[in-house]
């Protein structure tokens, strides 16, 4: 079917594709699939797969995603793959152990608190949505076979991941070895011109393309995006790592995690995490570049401009106020949660915070005490043995920006 939508010039669209992507294989693949596209006025199919193993997202998440809208903004058709299927079997990529397999009913709990997070990124009306279980669940043992029969055992152990583990002796199943062949029948299903993924998906990538050239099909050209670094600078972004900052998080949580990124990091935040155009983009390289500049009024704006796109810029402004009345100001927030506790009630230190919700373990717990990350009425408590007495109103305030009043009946 013919596209109606006017596609931007050859040179438009490169230079929007490959704003902040790692690699693009292979580049001259991709300008004659453009300019075809343009010459027949038809769309390419553009695949983004993704297996919901959790049901929330974070901004390393949105890199691909973004990239997955830059090319709907130039006219070609999304397609979502929610991997139901791929999901029971658990992608191996970037582990050092085999991922625990999830059932049906959890991957597709989570695949739909996934689009409602997805959603904020992607248009809703023009995005296709496709559960892999649709031809990978109706593959007979025979096919699985034939599948398996198309790719080596020695190419598979190629892959970083399966090659440390091989050589550490740590187990690798039989299963987990299947996960890239699934991933490329995605790939041959659609019919995809181009696969996005981030860079610990490039394996995976490729063999979609060895996969549709032998079910005789124009192999797609694959991009990958940088994984982006978490809130420490340190490791990739991710809820294990508690270095995230979540779509779905509140104005305060977002406006504050980002200011809490290095200096070194405003840049790729602003490159990867925003719609910025790349004029924008010099400006804030300049102004990085600059010593005489200080880099926290950029990281300002950067925490406004992503408070304003995953909620509202009133909510931003409303956050970069409060923000400053904690901090530049030594206030407390206007909207403090409150817990009532009969008075004289005795409690361990780690259990109320445990039990306020202000730390998920024990173990989180102490470790913030021993940081100094947890205070009573401003006083610091500085042993995770200590025993509070509930008494009056107390402001109990754990890390950067927990708050919780104390109110004793």
């Amino acid at each position: 079917m013919s596209n109606q939508f006017s596609f931007p010039t050859l040179y438009e669209q490169m230079d929007l594709i490959k704003k902040g992507a790692s690699e693009i294989i292979p580049e001259e693949e991709l300008v004659k699939k453009i300019e075809k596209s343009i010459k027949e006025n038809k769309q390419l199919n553009i695949k983004l797969g993704c297996d919901p193993t959790r049901p929330d997202l974070h901004l390393g998440h949105s890199v691909v995603l973004r990239k997955l809208e830059q090319f709907q903004s130039l006219g070609h058709k999304a397609i979502l793959i929610i991997g139901d299927f791929t999901g029971m079997i658990g992608d191996p990529s970037g582990r050092n152990q085999t991922r625990p397999p999830l059932t049906i009913d959890e991957v597709r709990e989570n695949a739909k608190s996934y689009w409602e997070q997805a959603s904020k990124i992607l248009d809703r009306d023009k995005t296709k949505i496709v559960y892999n279980s649709e031809w990978l669940g109706k593959m007979n043992f025979q096919e699985v076979i034939q599948l398996a029969a198309k790719y080596t055992v020695a190419r598979m152990l190629e892959r970083d991941d399966f090659t440390k583990r091989f050589q550490s002796q740590v187990p690798i199943s039989m299963h987990e070895l299947l996960y890239p062949l699934a991933q490329a029948m995605d790939s041959v299903a659609i019919e995809s011109d181009v696969e996005l993924g981030g860079t610990d998906q490039k394996f995976n990538l490729l063999v979609g393309r060895d996969i549709q050239r032998e079910h005789g099909l124009e192999p797609q050209v694959i991009l990958t995006m940088p994984l982006l670094v978490g809130t420490d600078g340190t490791e990739k972004m991710s809820k294990s790592y508690d270095n995230y900052i979540g779509i779905d998080d509140s104005p305060k949580d977002i406006y504050g995690r980002t200011l809490s990124i290095p200096d070194n990091l405003i840049y790729n935040y602003y490159e990867l995490a925003t719609d910025v155009d790349l004029n924008e983009l010099a400006e804030i390289k300049n102004y990085l570049d600059d010593t005489t500049k200080n880099p926290r009024d950029l990281k300002r704006a950067l925490a406004r401009k992503l408070v304003e796109m995953y909620h509202s810029a009133e909510a931003a402004q409303t956050a970069e106020q409060e923000f400053d009345n904690i901090f530049k100001n030594k206030g407390l927030p206007d909207d403090i949660p409150e817990m009532k506790y009969e008075a004289g009630t005795e409690k361990g230190i780690l259990d109320l915070i445990v039990e306020t919700k202000l730390a998920s373990s024990n173990s989180e717990a102490r470790r913030l005490v021993q940081q100094g990350g947890v205070s009573i009425n401003s006083e610091k408590i500085s042993n995770f043995k200590e025993i509070v007495k509930l008494e009056n109103e107390m402001i109990l305030k754990v890390g950067k920006r927990k708050f919780l009043k104390i109110i004793c009946d």
